[in-house]
């Protein structure tokens, strides 16, 4: 490809960081693992975070959390409220914990949820909304926080995509009761595969504690808020007290996850120069939409929709771009409600979700780096041009 969606941000210091942890044969999660959480912790601004396998186990370790509190938790059944437009796991959670999901239409030009939609959907059955802060973009939580604090309802995040993100010189995905993160290889950075589970809350941090090692004890501190654990190592050493998965991260992803987290502020400022100089390219083109940034988008990638007065189709445009080595995607799963899978879920849609169809129909989005991809951009807005004199 000569303009791929995404590339290694490994140096030296990552091969390092693995041989270390082979130098140290201790290979399962382990020190590198809670360095590496205390640190992301402190980098947003939580007081806790929870490091698994991947961005997806982390969105299923949040919304396992919430069945297992003291106070306020949820069971099946409960109302929760999302944008139409995200990736498959935001949903798969919802549904494999029998929740009932209600879907809202997302706002045309920032893509994330349409909060004047979210406001209306919201009724007395309403428990939880998960955010989506879709593609490094914020969502707009003044807004939000006033609805569910009058409303009583939990807030969450997936910002799986959006990493290094912020509202108001707040990191996103510390907004709400647990925010979730992704650490693939194409994302802000890279541990292999991972994810992690931020929260304030430490009825929760140690349940999710338990849920990611089997629902056992023996990662729980003596004094929790999820059982009272006995002084016998022995025995609490394969005790059981919550259904639990083994989302468990190896130790080479804590090891990395360190080195990449020094590197972030300069991939972040990379990413943000690189959309500046995107942006100002694209204004010549006055037909495809870019997203629209609330806060201090991350940017993950750049996201456009190929109105209907452009000179030639979405698939048409993206068929050019492939043929030219550039690497194109959907809109995450584009309206999500209509994938396949929406048969296996308890949902309803709340009034319609005409601009998560356009979304569909009608985007898709490139890449982004932590370095400087000026020429990727030129290339691409070179090609841009040729589709459209073809057309005309």
């Amino acid at each position: 490809m000569k303009y791929p969606l995404a590339s290694s941000s490994w140096a030296d210091e990552e091969l390092a960081a693995i041989q270390a942890v082979i130098d140290s044969d201790r290979y399962s999660m382990g020190q590198y693992v809670e360095d590496f959480e205390q640190a992301f912790a402190a980098y947003v601004g939580s007081k806790y975070a929870v490091m698994v396998n991947s961005g997806s186990s982390a969105n299923l370790l949040m919304i396992s959390a919430l069945l297992y509190r003291d106070k306020g938790k949820l069971r099946p059944g409960d109302e929760i409220i999302v944008p139409a437009v995200s990736w498959s796991t935001t949903y798969a959670p919802l549904q494999q914990h029998g929740f009932h999901v209600c879907f809202v239409d997302v706002d045309r030009d920032t893509l994330n949820i349409d909060i004047d939609a979210l406001e209306k959907a919201i009724t007395k059955k309403t428990k939880a909304i998960v955010l989506v802060n879709l593609l490094g973009n914020a969502n707009d939580f003044d807004r939000i926080q006033r609805l569910v604090e009058d409303n009583n309802i939990l807030l969450l995040e997936d910002n799986c995509e959006s990493l290094g993100a912020e509202y108001k010189g707040k990191q996103c995905g510390s907004m709400g009761l647990m925010g979730t993160y992704s650490t693939f290889f194409s994302h802000h950075i890279s541990t292999m595969e991972g994810g992690l589970v931020v929260t304030n809350d430490e009825e929760l941090y140690h349940i999710m504690l338990s849920v990611r090692s089997h629902g056992w004890t023996r990662t729980l501190p003596q004094e929790n808020h999820v059982c009272t654990k006995g002084a016998d190592p022995f025995y609490e050493s394969f005790r059981f007290v919550l259904p639990g998965y083994n989302l468990r991260p190896i130790e080479m992803s804590g090891a990395i996850g360190l080195c990449q987290l020094e590197k972030l502020p300069q991939f972040i400022k990379r990413r943000r120069s690189n959309a500046e100089y995107f942006r100002d390219r694209m204004k010549q083109f006055s037909h495809l939409r870019l997203q629209k940034e609330i806060g201090k988008s991350s940017w993950f990638g750049f996201a456009l929709i190929v109105e209907e007065s452009f000179p030639c189709s979405r698939d048409e445009l993206v068929r050019r771009c492939s043929e030219a080595g550039i690497d194109c995607r959907p809109i995450v799963t584009g309206n999500f409600t209509r994938n396949p899978v929406i048969s296996y879920f308890d949902y309803h849609i709340h009034d319609s979700l005409n601009n998560a169809d356009t979304v569909h129909d009608q985007g898709f989005f490139i890449g982004n780096h932590g370095f400087d991809i000026t020429s990727e951009i030129d290339y691409f807005i070179e090609t841009v041009q040729v589709a459209m004199k073809a057309s005309c």
